[in-house]
């Protein structure tokens, strides 16, 4: 049966009416008592009246547990709150006003703020610890309210973390339906239409059950994570506990439904009505979803209980989506998630006979709505649930409770540390404008707050974006199934495709060669990728030539018409992108996620180097009467790219655009063992519309027939990646002036680093470890950003090398086209020989801190860590280019600081602290080019990181920047003086 809207509107209003009617607080006493409030109330007041503060104070509380002191936690008060853009009012003022953090005034300021803070938190926190979480849940009980419990603390990074994760939900529930043996029956919350409903319920995150859960690896994630929660599920049954299912980032929702459809089809688990799962209503997408889960519930024919919830991840998921330019998943305005809540409760609440519904809101119009749908079509009491969050929407729960129905209430409990995100969370809804909690204390008019929701179409429908000039290609997104389905099928496709033979391209066609070189698959070395010709120093000159012949015409080519051909590559790499990314996973053994992210790399190279020449190409005009002057820019000849092996589609394709599009003839001579990839490049630019000539594809030995090019006098330009000893010859070769030369040469070199993240005793270790084990052991160590030292300042050095050699443990390590494959091979022979060198040196001068057993079929070096490695050490110095971590210890951040700068380079570097007087430090004095705080130290995006370093790192502006053409540019001023005979033209005369 179903009723019409209109009738369900009615009802909502008038049932609404009574609830609000329920919770509202005397406004005159409150507003009495607005001076004497404590001061957990008083930050609340503050943070909803100043969103500078608010910014500094919640920032400030994420920080707080870290802090291991009075004198820290007043410096910190100070750095946070200190700033003069915060307005502060006059008691806070008054509190912050002392001179030294170790003085009375000081300790007074940290003990008050500290205390309101810990107060705040147990306002929405049922306990620190069990015992104190029990007692919360009975004052629950006798108020005639339910309860489900979670567990603070499920950012899994290890899989020992994981593994106690179930072992604690394990032991929670023991503990719980033990003392749930000594509770009074309350009818209202234990049983509904005389069937009894557990007493003890517990909410638990599926992420936290497998440390590397992650959508890609679809096949494995679930593998994994169902083993342990079908654990979970029997020791529930026997207990006779239920469990529901919370919700996570939407990354995780497709797998997270999908793991839990095909379990509870499991004949074991097929008859379980015990278990839930959440479903949240900003999700653009959640109608479907529920539309899904209601047609597997018939097909079940056993219910299971939907939480529907607004959603706690708004502003993490809308900055996600605008930083990785994916369509946004969250409606932007308010009014059209509220919309949705309540078509999704229409729908889940007509659906009762298949699925039970738990309505999770804290605003009175959505749960009357609930109410009155429920009311209408008589829907019995088990079917149905009101729920709120501990310490939220307290008068509403009693209200609900007072007309009779089940509410439960959601009780999250932990330490305080593992519970800050959560609070954070509770608070920014509490503060939020558009929060009807906080529209409730301002008293707006009850016809407002009732009124129906309204969908702002303009706002809702479209995806945020930034600002920014330029829009970078979207990497794939792997939650989508489908994706992860093509991308499968492109590594079985490129298959097919092995041992082809590939020729240097020169003069407009394919060159065969007498000598010929195996590209190897280093996951698997009996698999050869490709046979590549290689140049004679004969097939250089002729290339040479024939660039020196095309030269002329290249030059003179229009500079849009250039750049569109660059744009015209671009598009074809998107639309090969599954393919070029199958080559690369084949051919140097880079993970299919990394591979990606470069082909999005390599398109943004083609399409902002188009942009940039034609900005460079208007020059400029600084004209005055009589005499104009016209600065402009032409290309300077011919350049000769040599390319790296560790990305061998983005850097060759962003070197080699460059100089094309400033209109340079251009030879690519790429890496031996990355030469598969690198024509797979010269195909597309050719497809693209590069004239014959302008381009060409020269795989060649570098040692003989490389450096005969590098010291050629028609080589204007040599853009370089590559190791320091090579970069270094190149240099001085091309400082040596040939017979015939007529200028001196341009080298753009990057040459590698000994980059460092430093950990100062305020980081979150959670994203410190993370973002630590991802740069240091992404794509095997062998990226010149990787970190390869993680400089930790001592306060914090135990805990996080703990964690980092537990959550290195956890890794992956396999064959590169596996989806579950974190750490794949390094790229060679010679590499894994040079770095098994470093190890052992290691070995001599510091503390192996973890080394574990890999497959010896292809180059695989375990993921490696030494512990207490002295700063002069070699591991500490030298760049090794493998999957080797040095982890020094540090006194204090200006010794971490002088460690991470005492090396011979600088290029990236990283910092993990909530110290804004740190922050500022490294931003001043830390030596790199390019310098990631609070996050990971890999993966610069074209146009917003521009990259590159300097000291022995290299030579050159940034690749991806504003400067980087120049370089492959002559500028030029003429200058004309205009008067004739004592006349010239004047602008605006009559």
């Amino acid at each position: 049966m179903v009723v019409q809207i209109d009738t369900y509107e009615t009802k909502t209003q008038a049932i609404a009416k009574q609830l609000l009617a329920a919770t509202k607080e005397n406004r005159s006493f409150f507003a009495q008592m607005r001076d004497q409030m404590r001061w957990d109330d008083k930050l609340l007041a503050w943070a909803m009246g100043s969103p500078g503060l608010r910014l500094q104070l919640f920032r400030f509380i994420d920080c707080l547990p870290a802090l291991r002191s009075k004198p820290e936690i007043a410096r910190h008060l100070q750095e946070y709150l200190g700033d003069e853009s915060v307005e502060l009012p006059q008691a806070l003022k008054a509190l912050l006003n002392f001179a030294n953090p170790d003085s009375v005034p000081g300790q007074l300021a940290a003990t008050t703020i500290s205390t309101a803070v810990e107060t705040l938190a147990h306002k929405y926190i049922a306990g620190e610890n069990i015992e104190r979480a029990i007692k919360t849940i009975e004052r629950l009980r006798k108020d005639k309210m339910a309860f489900t419990i979670d567990l603070l603390g499920e950012a899994v990074i290890t899989e020992a973390e994981a593994q106690s994760y179930l072992d604690r939900y394990l032991e929670l529930m023991q503990q719980l339906t033990d003392v749930a043996k000594t509770w009074s029956k309350v009818d209202a919350i234990d049983l509904a239409d005389g069937e009894p409903i557990p007493q003890v319920q517990v909410s638990v995150k599926l992420t936290a059950f497998y440390s590397q859960f992650d959508p890609l690896d679809a096949k494995g994630s679930q593998e994994r994570v169902s083993s342990r929660i079908r654990t979970l599920l029997r020791r529930a049954k026997e207990l006779g506990a239920a469990v529901h299912f919370d919700m996570e980032q939407y990354v995780y929702k497709d797998i997270t439904l999908a793991i839990l459809k095909e379990l509870l089809m499991e004949e074991e688990f097929r008859s379980r009505t015990d278990i839930g799962v959440t479903l949240q209503g900003y999700l653009r997408d959640t109608e479907k979803d529920l539309q899904g889960l209601i047609a597997w519930a018939k097909q079940r024919g056993y219910p299971v209980t939907v939480r529907l919830v607004k959603g706690a991840y708004w502003d993490q998921e809308t900055i996600k989506s605008v930083q990785k330019d994916w369509p946004q998943p969250v409606f932007n305005d308010k009014g059209a998630t509220d919309v949705n809540f309540e078509n999704l409760t229409r729908l889940l609440l007509e659906n009762h006979e298949y699925l039970y519904a738990a309505i999770g809101s804290h605003n009175v119009r959505s749960q009357a709505h609930a109410i009155a749908i429920l009311e209408s079509l008589n829907i019995p009491r088990r079917r149905f649930e009101m729920q709120v969050l501990y310490g939220m929407g307290d008068k509403l729960a009693k209200a609900l409770v007072d007309k009779g129905y089940r509410v439960r209430v959601y009780c999250p409990y932990g330490d305080l540390l593992p519970g800050m995100a959560y609070l954070i969370r509770r608070l920014l809804e509490n503060t939020a404008n558009s929060s009807f909690l906080r529209q409730n204390l301002e008293d707006r008019p009850v016809e407002e707050l009732l009124a129906p929701p309204k969908v702002n179409n303009a706002k809702a429908e479209t995806n945020l974006k930034e600002k920014r000039a330029f829009p970078n290609a979207p990497d794939t997104d792997y939650a989508d199934k489908e994706k992860r389905e093509r991308s499968q099928q492109a590594i079985q496709t490129i298959r097919q495709q092995l041992g082809q033979t590939y020729w240097p391209f020169v003069n407009g066609e394919y060159a065969p060669t007498q000598d010929t070189f195996n590209s190897l698959n280093p996951s698997n070395p009996t698999e050869i990728i490709g046979k590549v010709g290689l140049l004679s120093i004969e097939g250089a000159e002729q290339a040479l030539q024939a660039a020196k012949a095309a030269f002329s015409s290249w030059s003179r080519t229009p500079a849009k018409q250039r750049a569109d051909i660059l744009r015209k590559a671009g598009e074809l790499m998107e639309q090969r992108r599954h393919e070029l990314c199958a080559w690369m996973v084949l051919e140097v053994g880079k993970a299919v996620r990394e591979c990606d992210g470069e082909v999005s790399e390599a398109i943004d190279f083609c399409r902002y180097y188009a942009d940039e020449m034609e900005r460079l190409d208007k020059g400029h005009n600084f004209d005055l009467a009589g005499e104009t002057n016209r600065y402009h820019y032409q290309p300077r000849g011919i350049t000769l790219v040599i390319s790296p092996w560790n990305f061998p589609l983005a850097i060759p394709c962003g070197m080699t655009v460059a100089s094309l599009v400033a209109g340079n003839c251009t030879l690519l001579k790429p890496a031996e063992v990355s030469s598969v990839i690198a024509a797979k490049l010269a195909e597309i630019l050719i497809e693209a519309g590069i004239p014959k000539g302008v381009f060409q594809y020269v795989p060649c030995k570098g040692s003989t027939v490389g450096a005969y090019m590098v010291k050629h006098k028609d080589v204007s330009a040599i853009a370089f990646t590559g190791s320091q000893e090579v970069g270094c010859r190149i240099y001085a070769d091309a400082a040596i002036l040939q017979p015939g030369q007529k200028h001196l040469k341009r080298v753009i070199a990057e040459m590698g680093g000994k980059n460092a993240i430093i950990v100062d005793e305020s980081a979150d270790l959670d994203q410190a470890v993370a973002g630590v084990v991802y740069s240091a052991f992404g794509y095997n160590g062998q990226k010149c950003s990787a970190c390869s030292r993680a400089i930790v300042l001592e306060p914090v050095y135990e805990a996080f090398v703990h964690r980092l050699v537990e959550a290195t443990r956890s890794l992956n390590v396999g064959a590169a086209e596996l989806p579950s494959t974190q750490v794949g091979p390094v790229i060679d022979a010679n590499a894994f020989n040079r770095i098994r060198e470093y190890i052992e040196k290691g070995k001599q001068e510091s503390q192996l801190a973890l080394e574990m057993p890999v497959s010896d079929t292809g180059y695989f070096i375990s993921p490696t860590i030494f512990t207490d490695v002295p700063p002069n050490g070699i591991i500490a110095q030298e760049e090794i280019f493998g999957p080797v971590l040095a982890v020094i210890r540090a006194k204090n951040f200006a010794e971490a600081l002088a460690v991470a700068n005492g090396t011979n380079f600088a290029l990236t570097g990283g910092l993990y602290s909530r110290t804004p007087s740190h922050i500022e430090k490294a931003q001043a004095e830390f030596e790199v080019g390019n310098l990631y705080i609070n996050r990971g130290i890999t993966g610069a995006i074209v146009s917003r990181q521009p990259f590159g370093g300097f000291k022995l790192s290299g030579v050159g502006s940034k690749a991806g920047g504003p400067d980087y053409l120049l370089q492959f540019l002559e500028p030029r001023v003429i200058t004309e003086n205009i008067q004739r005979q004592g006349f010239a033209p004047i602008e605006g005369a009559d």
